[in-house]
C-alpha cells in the first residue's frame, strides 16, 4: 500500500479535502513488422487502406495465426516490470460493433492474460518515489481509424491499423495526483523504449492512455470512477486528470452522484465531456476465440527472453551513482531516455581512466553538451559534438593538459568546427602551463605590483582568489589551478 497521501497532493474543496485516486490503461503498439494474427505491415503512414489482408478486413474464411514476435515482446515487457509471466494464457472475442473494427469483435484477453501482476518504481519531482502496481499486461489487436474530413456527406475507414499487435498494460490505482499519473507514463514509456517493446511515439498513437480518475475524502472507500479514453500525450494526462477530478468534486459537493462512464477530454476548451455509459465485462459478451489456442510456453522459453534483456533504467542509474559517485539526480537524467543513457556509455567507453573521470564526463555530458543542445533546440542524434570527442576533452582534463575553462573553449571549437580536440590542443597551443617557473614568474609580478593586497589575503587568506585571478588572466587561462593555489599559499605564507 502507498503511504498516506501528502497534504500538498489533496485537492482543497468547499467541504474540505479531497484525495484523486488514478489507475491508467496504457495501450502500447508492439514494436513488430508484423500484424498480431497476420503478415501485414505496421508501418506508419501508408495510404489508407495500404497494409490490410484478408485477416485484417475480416474476410469470410480468413483464420488468425498468432505472431511469435509479438508474443515474446509482450513477455520481455513482462519480465522489464517485475512480472508475473504466465505460461498459459488464452485468446478471447470481445464483441462490440463499430465500423473500424470489421469482425465486429476484438481478439483480446480476458481472464488468462500473458503477463501477471508486477511493479514499477516512480521517481518524482519532488525526490520521492512511488511503486505503481501493475494489474496485467494482455496482448490483443488494435481497430481501424475512421476519417471523417474527407467528404462532407461519408465517414471513411482506414483499416491499415486494423489487427496491430498492441500490449495494454494495466496498472493499480496506486496513484494521487497528476503529477504522478505523469511521471508514471514517462517511467513506463522509458522501460518499453528501453526493451525496444514500443518506440513510444505517443505523436504516431504508439503509445496512449485510459485514464480513471475518481475522488474521495482521505481515507474513504474508492469513489466512482470515470474513464477518459485515449489521451494522447503526458501534458494531456496530467490536464484530464485535474479537469475530471475538479468537475468530480464540483459534483459530489453539490449532492450530486458521479456516473461510471466513459468520457473524452478535450484540450482545446480543458474539459471533459461524456461519450458513453461505462460499460461492464458482462456487456462485451467475453468467449474463449475458437480459432486460437491457447499460448503455452516453457521455463527456458522464459528464461531465454530474460537472459537477453537489456540493462534497464533503475540498474543502470544504481550503477552510475556506486561507480561514478553520481548524484541520484544526475544519474536520472542520464538513464531517462535509452539515447541519453547510450550517449553516456559511449563517452565512458572513450575514457582513459573511467573511474577517475566518470564523474567529470557526467557533468559534462549533462551540463555542456545537453545544455547546449536545449539551448540550440538540437537533439542528441542531430549534435555536432560526439561522444568520442567529449571523451578526449574529458580525458585532457583529468591528465592535467587542459584546464576547465580551456576545456569550455576547446568544447566551443569542436561544436561550431569539429576536429579531434588532441589535435586542436596541439595546433592552437591551448596545454596548460605547468612548467613551475613561467607560473612563479607571473605570481611574484603580481605580488610586487599588489603589496596591499598581499597584506590582505596574508590577514583574510580568503582574499587569496583575486591573485589566484590575476594569475590565469594573464596567462590565458593557460597556468594550471592546482599548482598557481599550491604557489601562492607558499609565497603568501598562509
Amino acid at each position: 500500500m502507498n503511504a498516506p497521501v501528502k497534504p500538498s497532493k489533496l485537492i482543497k474543496g468547499a467541504t474540505g479535502d479531497w484525495e484523486i485516486v488514478i489507475g491508467l490503461e496504457v495501450h502500447a503498439q508492439v514494436t513488430s513488422n508484423a500484424k498480431l494474427f497476420s503478415g501485414a505491415s505496421t508501418e506508419f503512414g501508408g495510404a489508407p487502406n495500404s497494409h490490410v489482408s484478408l485477416v485484417d478486413a475480416a474476410m469470410p474464411g480468413m483464420l488468425p495465426v498468432i505472431n511469435e514476435a509479438c508474443v515474446a515482446q509482450a513477455v520481455r515487457t513482462g519480465l522489464g516490470l517485475k512480472a508475473q509471466i504466465n505460461r498459459r494464457s488464452t485468446f478471447d472475442r470481445k464483441n462490440y460493433f463499430y465500423p473500424d473494427l470489421p469482425q465486429g469483435y476484438q481478439i483480446s484477453q480476458y481472464k488468462s492474460p500473458i503477463v501477471g501482476e508486477g511493479e514499477v518504481v516512480v521517481e518524482l519531482a519532488d525526490g520521492d518515489s512511488i511503486t505503481v502496481g501493475i494489474e496485467r499486461l494482455h496482448l490483443e489487436q488494435d481497430a481501424g481509424k475512421l476519417l471523417h474530413d474527407q467528404s462532407p456527406t461519408m465517414t471513411y475507414v482506414d483499416l491499415n491499423r486494423s489487427g496491430v499487435a498492441l500490449m495494454e498494460i494495466v496498472s493499480k490505482p496506486d496513484m494521487r495526483s497528476a503529477e504522478q499519473a505523469q511521471a508514471y507514463v514517462a517511467k513506463l514509456r522509458t522501460i518499453l523504449r528501453y526493451l525496444g517493446t514500443c518506440d513510444g511515439d505517443m505523436e504516431k498513437g504508439s503509445l496512449r492512455a485510459d485514464v480513471n480518475v475518481s475522488v474521495r475524502k482521505p481515507g474513504a472507500a474508492y469513489g466512482t470512477r470515470c474513464e477518459i479514453k485515449n489521451v494522447n500525450s503526458i501534458r494531456f494526462i496530467g490536464q484530464a486528470v485535474d479537469v475530471e477530478a475538479r468537475r468530480q468534486i464540483g459534483v459530489l459537493e453539490d449532492d450530486g452522484t458521479i456516473d461510471q462512464e466513459t468520457r473524452l477530454y478535450d484540450p482545446n476548451k480543458g474539459e471533459t465531456r461524456s461519450m458513453r455509459s461505462k460499460e461492464e465485462a458482462h456487456d462485451y459478451r467475453y468467449f474463449p476465440d475458437p480459432d486460437l489456442l491457447p499460448l503455452e510456453f516453457s521455463e527456458d522459453y522464459v528464461a531465454a527472453l530474460k537472459a537477453d534483456l537489456p540493462e534497464l533504467p533503475d540498474e543502470k542509474k544504481a550503477r552510475f551513482i556506486s561507480a561514478f559517485g553520481l548524484s541520484p539526480y544526475d544519474a536520472a537524467v542520464l538513464v531517462s531516455e535509452r539515447e541519453s543513457a547510450d550517449f553516456f556509455e559511449a563517452v565512458l567507453g572513450g575514457l582513459g581512466d573511467k573511474a577517475r573521470d566518470g564523474k567529470l564526463a557526467a557533468n559534462w555530458v549533462i551540463n555542456e553538451l545537453f545544455g547546449r543542445l536545449n539551448k540550440e533546440g538540437q537533439d542528441i542524434a542531430s549534435s555536432p559534438v560526439k561522444a568520442n570527442q567529449i571523451a578526449a576533452i574529458v580525458d585532457l582534463i583529468g591528465q592535467g593538459v587542459i584546464s576547465g575553462k580551456i576545456a569550455k573553449d576547446l568544447f566551443e571549437i569542436v561544436w561550431t568546427e569539429g576536429g579531434d580536440p588532441r589535435a586542436l590542443v596541439e595546433a592552437r597551443g591551448m596545454k596548460q602551463v605547468t612548467d613551475m617557473g613561467a607560473i612563479e614568474k607571473v605570481v611574484d609580478e603580481i605580488m610586487a605590483a599588489n603589496p596591499d593586497k598581499v597584506a590582505q589575503a596574508q590577514a583574510k587568506p580568503a582574499l587569496m582568489g583575486w591573485f589566484v585571478g590575476q594569475v590565469m588572466k594573464s596567462s590565458g587561462g593557460k597556468a594550471n589551478p592546482q599548482a598557481v593555489n599550491d604557489l601562492l599559499k607558499s609565497k603568501l605564507g598562509i
